[in-house]
């Protein structure tokens, strides 16, 4: 099975809160980093250097969404406090989706949350690839 990752996190979280939320989702739902097929996020991350780290390191390919587009896919789980912040209610649940290109019955994790011992809150989403 193949997988996406849609990633929200706070500005500058690092690279180890984001590599732990990484790992702990992907081991709730039985899975090892060789899953992941592709990763997501909101383009206003596409600069943040923890998530661009962990990306490199995996060798993951990367994607990176409008408000507007994620805004668009249906999720479980909306919120407001992250339209307030992003303009969308939703990243990463959105992001894996529309990376996986699939619904919301493909979401095999849909919001593992951390918060980091730097105070800083990564989101991870996994959706299930269609084959």
């Amino acid at each position: 099975m193949k997988v996406a990752l849609g990633i929200g996190c706070d500005r500058d979280t690092p690279w180890q809160t984001l590599s732990d939320a990484v790992a702990q989702a992907l081991s709730a739902c039985g899975l090892t980093h060789a899953a992941v097929d592709r990763v997501a996020s909101i383009d206003l991350k596409s600069d943040e250097t923890g998530l661009l780290t962990v990306v490199a390191w995996n060798n993951w390919p990367v994607q990176f969404f409008s408000a507007e587009s994620l805004a668009r896919v249906p999720v479980p789980n909306p919120s407001e406090t992250v339209r307030r912040h992003t303009g969308t209610p939703s990243v990463a649940e959105a992001a894996a989706l529309l990376a996986a290109g699939a619904s919301a019955e493909a979401l095999l994790i849909e919001k593992h949350r951390l918060r980091g011992p730097d105070g800083r809150n990564a989101t991870i989403s996994i959706a299930r690839i269609p084959e």
